[in-house]
């Protein structure tokens, strides 16, 4: 009989496998929708069936499940959704599975007799299914998916959306970094670049490092030199959070030479810490999140 524990730990080992191999074949699986046919036109954030966007890990795996079954629909409910919605599953079809945190209390004993009671933290999962895989949805889940996207639009919004953070970005020279010390963005010019999408991509990347300063997400791993572990996974972090935004963006990310050294160094994390995938994961999205919430809200 499983124990709660074991049901844990097989989510952390699962997803940090699968994400171990891709790596191993030099394959960065964050990025794979981008390599895949898709009809949809666009990338997307899985979306539930309420429209709002999956975060954390739970992006990767459905992006994983998506591209290895062929779906271009972002949208994803669990078997009973598509039930209240007058769908249903279609016959013979396998879920694909996400997780959220929860917290279960814990009471404890303490030297002097009393009891104390805590809130453990951990991992439920529970299965979703493409809407490509159910029948009988209404038409808005499908509409998305065709709808075509024009690059200069991508462009426009991508290029609002680095303005509103006010982030200090410095254009000059032909190196792409955050500079901790200054607290500030260096880009290479646009032209140095081989087109648009690729600038952007790399400008969400080295804006994901620049929400890690202590005034913003405060966001620290221990790094003491280029190269060691807190390094990498920081950069694991930006790496995930450029592929978020890209998504929210509809920007083709820009796989960067400068970072084929750190597939290594990552598996290397990945191997020593089943969680590592999940706690980068959840990072990025905070830093993403951080970043839309800098731009102006709507009037209401």
């Amino acid at each position: 009989m499983a124990t709660a524990t074991t049901s844990r730990t097989d989510v952390y080992t699962r997803v940090t496998s699968h994400i171990v191999e891709e790596l191993e074949r030099g394959v960065r699986p964050w990025l794979k929708p981008w390599n895949a046919e898709n009809a949809a036109g666009r990338i997307t954030r899985p979306l539930r069936h309420n429209g709002l966007p999956y975060n954390g890990v739970n992006v990767l795996m459905l992006w994983a499940s998506a591209e290895m079954q062929g779906y271009s629909c972002p949208f994803w409910l669990t078997f009973q959704q598509t039930k209240e919605f007058g769908g249903h599953v279609k016959k013979g079809q396998h879920g694909s599975p996400v997780v959220y945190a929860s917290t279960f209390k814990k009471k404890e004993q303490t030297e002097d007799g009393s009891e104390t009671e805590a809130d453990i933290p951990f991992l439920k999962e529970y299965t979703v299914f493409n809407a490509e895989q159910c029948e009988g949805l209404p038409q808005h889940f499908f509409t998305l998916a065709q709808q075509p996207t024009e690059k200069i639009e991508r462009i426009e919004r991508a290029e609002t959306l680095f303005a509103n953070t006010k982030a200090d970005i410095r254009n000059g020279g032909n190196q792409a970094y955050y500079a901790t010390t200054g607290d500030y963005v260096q880009m290479p010019p646009l032209e140095a670049f081989r087109d648009a999408e690729s600038h952007a991509a790399t400008l969400a990347h080295e804006l994901t490092h620049w929400t890690r300063h202590e005034t913003r997400l405060n966001r620290e791993f221990g790094r003491k030199r280029w190269g060691d572990e807190g390094y990498a996974v920081e950069e694991l972090v930006a790496e995930l959070g450029s592929a978020f935004l890209c998504a929210d963006l509809n920007i083709t990310p820009e796989i960067r030479d400068d970072h084929a050294a750190y597939i290594d160094n990552w598996l290397k994390v990945l191997k020593d810490d089943k969680r590592a995938i999940f706690s980068a994961a959840s990072h990025a999205s905070k830093a993403a999140e951080f970043l839309h919430s800098l731009q102006p809200q709507p009037a209401a």
